[in-house]
C-alpha cells in the first residue's frame, strides 16, 4: 500500500469516505437530510481542506469551524456523531493508504473531532 502523496490520493480518499459516511446509520443523515450535499462541488472543497492541511498548500480559504456551527444549530452534534465521523475516516484510510501521511492526517483528523467535540457538545454552544 502507498501513503497519501497527492492531491489525487486525497480526491480518493474523500470519496471512499462521503461514499461511506453518507449511508451510515448515525451520521449519514447530516449529509442527506441536514444539508444534502452536492458532492460535485462539495469534493474538491473538503479535498482542498485537506491538502492545506496534510501538505500546508492555500487551497482551502473557508472556516470550517463556523460551517460546523451552522449545521450543529440544524441538528445537534452528540458524541457519538464524533466518534463515528472518526472512526470511519480512519479506517477508510488505513484500506487505503499506509505510511507517515495516512497517520498525519489521521492525527490531524482526530484533533479537529476533538476541537469540535469540545466546542459543540462540551463547550455550551447549544442547538
Amino acid at each position: 500500500m502507498k501513503d497519501i502523496e497527492t492531491r489525487e490520493d486525497i480526491d480518493k480518499l474523500m470519496q471512499a469516505f462521503y461514499a461511506k459516511a453518507m449511508t451510515d446509520e448515525e451520521i449519514g443523515f447530516y449529509f442527506t437530510e441536514v444539508i444534502p450535499l452536492n458532492l460535485e462541488q462539495h469534493l474538491p472543497v473538503i479535498a482542498g481542506f485537506w491538502e492545506n492541511v496534510l501538505f500546508g498548500t492555500d487551497s482551502y480559504q473557508g472556516n470550517p469551524m463556523k460551517v460546523h456551527e451552522h449545521i450543529h444549530h440544524l441538528s445537534a452534534f452528540t458524541e457519538k456523531h464524533f466518534n463515528k465521523w472518526l472512526y470511519l475516516f480512519s479506517t477508510i484510510t488505513d484500506e487505503l493508504f499506509k505510511g507517515d501521511n495516512a497517520e498525519r492526517i489521521k492525527q490531524r483528523a482526530t484533533s479537529i473531532a476533538t476541537i469540535m467535540k469540545i466546542k459543540f457538545v462540551y463547550g455550551g454552544i447549544s442547538k
